[in-house]
């Protein structure tokens, strides 16, 4: 399949280009950007071809790769979508909702395979584990903890505007959120949020099989106390999603084999775009509840 890749940033350099170059059925035919002299750099270092024209890109492609903010990916996915490209897209599927729905409708309409990149749900440890305790139900509560320490140290994504912008809710709450809904079922609302230091929320979820979790989230933890964290406790017990030290780009081959997979015929993966329209429906009513919209 031939495929194209949106954005120059830090995360299309380091896991979108390597895995879309190491891919052995993947052709990636280009790069790019917002601004071209990046997209050039990139596509060097990586071996392939820099475009100044997003259209003539898509023109040349059957799939796209987005490493873009939540907001610019939106509107280029749907874009993307209507000129017949698969979508390998990043999480958060979008900025707001209306986004979000935007980017479904427009990959129902074409007919064309997508897969968000949850990084976890695509490990091969983590995504054993999220698959046998789905089977394995009757869990009575989670709790989820997704710390960073990004705005200190030497994080490339230290100066990421959107991140600064969203905070953690919408940047590691993606993460947190990918690992529950499969394992407890859907959020049926959100019943409780609230602010910590910094950027650190804290919410609470009501479930659709009956079980409650809460999620602790921040990009602004103290360099010590970061890491993520999932203990499930129910009938069976107590269990820890299992630490992994896979790197995102094997994870992202594997997303590429799910989005090959469903591009033919195999139906639509778990993550697809309307799985990324749901947990940014989620992260939306969190975020209305925390700055009293509702």
């Amino acid at each position: 399949m031939r495929i194209g890749l949106l954005g120059t940033g830090p995360w299309a350099d380091m896991a979108h280009a390597p895995a879309l170059r190491r891919h052995d059925d993947l052709d990636f035919v280009g790069v790019w950007g917002r601004r071209p002299d990046a997209a050039k750099e990139l596509a060097d270092r990586h071996g392939t071809q820099a475009y100044d024209d997003v259209d003539a890109l898509l023109a040349d492609v059957e799939a796209v790769a987005v490493a873009l903010p939540p907001a610019v990916q939106a509107g280029l996915a749907a874009r993307a979508a209507r000129a017949g490209c698969h979508l390998l897209l990043d999480k958060p599927l979008a900025a707001t909702v209306p986004q979000g729905r935007a980017v479904v409708e427009a990959v129902r309409e074409a007919g064309v395979a997508s897969v968000v990149f949850f990084t976890t749900r695509f490990q091969s440890e983590t995504e054993a584990w999220i698959t046998e305790r789905a089977a394995q139900g009757d869990w009575f509560t989670a709790r989820a903890q997704w710390l960073g320490a990004l705005f200190t140290g030497d994080s490339p994504f230290a100066n990421s505007p959107w991140r600064r912008e969203k905070g953690a809710l919408w940047d590691v709450g993606p993460h947190a959120l990918s690992v529950l809904l499969p394992v407890l079922g859907d959020a049926r609302r959100v019943t409780a949020a609230a602010p910590g230091p910094g950027d650190t929320v804290h919410l609470v979820l009501d479930h659709a099989g009956g079980a409650s979790s809460t999620l602790t989230l921040s990009l602004t933890a103290p360099p010590a106390a970061a890491g993520a964290a999932v203990e499930l406790r129910g009938r069976s017990g107590v269990t820890l999603l299992p630490e992994t030290a896979e790197g995102p780009v094997p994870a992202l081959l594997r997303a590429a084999d799910a989005l090959l997979a469903a591009a033919g015929g195999g139906g639509s993966h778990p993550c697809d775009a309307a799985f990324g329209l749901r947990v940014t429906e989620i992260l939306a009513e969190a975020e209305a509840l925390l700055t009293g919209r509702r």
